[in-house]
């Protein structure tokens, strides 16, 4: 039975999450600083790598990655490299201040494919200084200054995996619009672990979903499907997500674990916590809009920018509607490569 027709699924068992979303018909409301969790940190702030080989290259008013130019769909300007920052408190909101949720203990060898703005990895190298981090992506948008244990390299994670060491945990985040064949990533970060080793990816899943009958009629809706619409015609569908888990499995890594998670597009749930991670996900999606679409329907769907432009400022009159239900289902899933560390 579809999502809309019985709610939202009920989440995993896990102390890790809470009861599925459901409406809040209170007047409770969350400060923009509530966050649901101790101790996250706010937003870094970091300094530019500076480098004319990975100059950026400039399209509509927003900056690209040069390094296997057009590959990659997203921006790499001041502005998403902020929301990004966002992105970052909106996962450990939903982790409720956690990293990871791997059984790991003291990896040595950890790679983080995708860094973007690297401040996983920072916040990661310093929770463990044991560690030596690895942090790779197309766009040199990392920090200059960062932990001794930690270094970062320009690289596609769909090339061949030519790493000089075995690695025993590998994190991918918000990767769902990186890969034409994500399996096949999956497959090279399996080769690439030592035995014993973890792969964990977090990630979410397109189109969104609603409690009750989906607003068809609304404009986040159209936008969701014009998303999928334009991303599987590009070659790089956002819905893959769904498909971590058995793909994992059938590539043989062992105690595969799938959690899930939800991030409502305003605060219409009941309960601090998804009100919490609401908020967070509203200013990451709202932030983020104009450049999440502007490839997809400039350059795949045929649009002009102005008609994007004008069809994204309707779509946040939705955002922030509290009586559009609407929500972005997250899974983290991860697991295991057979054999037992050294």
């Amino acid at each position: 039975m579809a999502a809309h027709q019985q709610g939202i699924p009920a989440a995993v068992d896990t102390p890790d999450v809470e009861d599925s979303p459901s409406i809040d018909t209170s007047s409770e409301t969350a400060r923009d600083d509530d966050s649901a969790i101790d101790g996250m940190s706010s937003a870094s702030s970091t300094v530019s790598l500076q480098s004319s080989l990975y100059a950026s290259v400039e399209e509509n008013g927003r900056t690209y990655h040069r390094y296997k130019e057009g590959k990659y769909p997203l921006p790499n300007d001041a502005k998403e490299q902020e929301r990004l920052e966002i992105q970052h408190e909106l996962f450990r909101a939903t982790l409720r201040g956690r990293l990871y949720l791997a059984p790991i203990e003291s990896p040595k060898e950890v790679l983080d494919i995708a860094t973007g703005t690297g401040v996983w990895a920072v916040e990661f190298a310093n929770d463990h200084p044991e560690s030596n981090i690895l942090g790779t992506d197309l766009s040199a948008i990392q920090p200059l200054y960062i932990p001794p244990n930690l270094r970062f390299e320009i690289d596609d994670a769909e090339d061949e995996w030519l790493f000089s060491n075995q690695f025993d945990y590998i994190h991918g985040r918000a990767l769902l619009s990186c890969f034409t064949d994500p399996s096949a990533v999956l497959k090279s970060a399996f080769n690439a672990l030592a035995p014993g080793g973890y792969l964990e990816l977090q990630d979410g899943i397109f189109p969104m979903e609603y409690v009750g009958e989906p607003p068809v009629e609304s404009n986040l809706y159209k936008w969701n499907q014009l998303v999928v619409e334009g991303s599987t015609k590009s070659g790089r569908p956002w819905t893959n997500v769904r498909h971590y888990k058995r793909w994992m499995q059938e590539i043989g890594f062992e105690d595969v674990v799938e959690k899930e998670f939800y991030w409502p597009t305003s605060q219409w749930p009941k309960g601090s916590y998804l009100k919490g991670v609401s908020n967070w996900w509203q200013k990451d999606f709202l932030q983020g809009l104009d450049g999440i679409s502007m490839r997809i329907f400039t350059g795949t769907l045929g649009w002009s920018v102005e008609k994007m432009k004008e069809f994204t400022d309707e779509v946040r009159k939705d955002v922030v509607n509290k009586e559009i239900h609407a929500y972005l289902p997250i899974r983290v899933v991860y697991g295991r490569k057979p054999g037992n560390a050294p």
